[in-house]
């Protein structure tokens, strides 16, 4: 197009539009939910082919987003970046404060629409999220970061996770009423909470849920191209929908002979295998108790790793979790690991019978694959719940018996597909651990330096890179790097 012309989207149209045209439906109901954009916070848009229409928000400073993130201020988490571990940490608590919340801080109506009652706020005039009144409403200062989480923080985390699920869980069955329309899309930091989604997909009331995975502000970048595209290009939508997306593998991949350099250049020992063996290795040294990075393909998009730049264990070792955490990730024992699990076997193990590609939604572990029963867990507080062996895979097990499930079908990463494949052949279970491959306050590695620099700084086995594997054993001890405080704590 020779146009001189800059074409602006507004934030929540991008997020409206990252969701919709990449999903496979021709009509559906787009609900986007963050912090801000420029002044909306909660849009609801109907998409219909190449049309979108935005029909109605809500506006700053009245924003689902910044509650959350105010409730990760005050836990002591980084505003925008922890506020998955406030959701993380909601199980091992009691929403013993949800009344109070709703009575103070929040009125919700009947359609789900909502206001913040600001006079407990700091984020529109300060330069923190909660102040003073909000401290003296629930009887103790914010938490610093690093200290102690005690049962006030989690009986807190809860408490705002339920508001939060009971707010989406309206919205959206208002919406279903409203419009009569079967699909749902959901886009902005709010749709990263996928205890929410996986409440939405319980409730049943849509057929379908597609949900962008770089749902954050990330993804407004697809959508600000894609809305172009569509409504000022007047480009059409295939005929033939299905997930644009393409398993949200569209970073960058490394060729065999780069590869080979720039660990040569790094100083790496290394084995070159063809790739059935790399399979058959990789399945034997995860079911060895073996921690792997794996590094495999195109780049991620979003925050989720799965299964291009992954670290890979046995879900079966009730110790995994907290190796990983403390030796691997360098991070709180109490955050949960997510599993990836062939997509033909995902009914056998989780109350879920649908794909989750991108690891958004959270789903309960089948009593039959459980281990500690829900009477003996009600009788144990905090961070007690932790060592327990909860089901057949301890290690993605969360203590409420959750998980957030990423369905792996073979479509857009056949490797890491043949190796779940070949992990079921060896132990007869169909999933792994799969994490971000990266420590604490890091981005996920993206080049082949980055991998191997987090190889030599953690704990990890094996360094899978395509078809090379590295032994930490054989590598040069003057190698080994201590680099985490490179990285802001996140």
């Amino acid at each position: 197009i020779n146009d001189e012309n800059i074409y602006f989207s507004e934030h929540h149209l991008s997020h409206a539009a990252s969701a919709f045209y990449p999903s496979p439906f021709e009509k559906a109901i787009i609900l986007t939910a963050d912090g801000v954009g420029e002044w909306a916070t909660t849009t609801v848009a109907i998409g219909n082919k190449e049309d979108l229409e935005i029909k109605k928000e809500i506006h700053f400073p009245h924003s689902l987003g910044l509650l959350y993130s105010a409730f990760t201020y005050y836990c002591g988490f980084r505003v925008n970046s922890g506020e998955y571990k406030l959701m993380g940490l909601a199980p091992y608590g009691k929403p013993i404060y949800e009344s109070l919340i709703k009575e103070k801080l929040i009125s919700i109506k009947n359609d789900g629409s909502f206001g913040l009652e600001q006079k407990y706020f700091n984020y529109s005039t300060g330069l923190t999220m909660t102040n003073e009144k909000f401290n003296n409403l629930f009887g103790e200062k914010n938490r610093k970061p690093e200290e102690e989480l005690t049962q006030f923080h989690m009986d807190i985390a809860a408490s705002i996770q339920k508001v939060i699920e009971e707010i989406m869980i309206k919205i959206v069955t208002k919406l279903k009423e409203q419009y009569n329309l079967n699909n749902l899309c959901l886009a902005g930091g709010v749709a990263l909470n996928c205890v929410v989604n996986g409440k939405i997909f319980e409730k049943k009331i849509f057929d379908k849920i597609w949900i962008q995975p770089a749902a954050g502000d990330a993804g407004c970048s697809v959508g600000a191209a894609l809305a172009f595209w569509y409504q000022d290009l007047k480009k059409k939508r295939s005929s033939t929908l299905k997930d644009e997306m393409n398993g949200s593998y569209l970073g960058p991949q490394f060729e065999p002979n780069e590869i080979e350099e720039e660990l040569k250049n790094l100083g790496a020992n290394y084995k070159i295998f063809q790739e059935d063996d790399v399979i058959n290795e990789t399945a034997k040294l995860i079911s060895q108790g073996k921690a792997i990075g794996w590094f495999q393909g195109r780049m991620e998009f979003g925050p989720r790793a799965l299964g291009g730049r992954s670290i890979l264990a046995d879900p079966r070792d009730p110790k995994m979790r907290k190796n990983l955490n403390l030796k691997v990730k360098f991070r709180e024992s109490f955050r949960p690991f997510a599993p990836s699990i062939l997509s033909e076997k995902v009914a056998e193990w989780f109350n879920y019978d649908e794909q989750s590609p991108y690891m958004l939604i959270v789903s309960g572990v089948k009593s039959d694959k459980r281990k500690f029963n829900e009477e003996q867990n009600l009788k144990l507080k905090g961070f007690e719940k932790l060592s327990i062996e909860r089901s057949k895979i301890p290690a993605v097990t969360h203590v409420d018996y959750s998980a957030r499930i990423q369905t792996v079908d073979g479509k857009f990463n056949y490797k890491y597909y043949l190796l779940l494949q070949k992990f079921e052949d060896l132990t007869g279970c169909p999933i792994l651990i799969n994490t971000s491959f990266n420590i604490r306050g890091e981005p996920i590695v993206c080049s082949i330096q980055d991998a191997f620099n987090c190889f030599m700084g953690t704990n990890l086995d094996y360094l899978v890179i395509e078809n090379f594997i590295l032994n930490k054993l054989d590598q040069k001890e003057k190698l080994n790097t201590d680099y985490k405080n490179q990285f802001k704590l996140d």
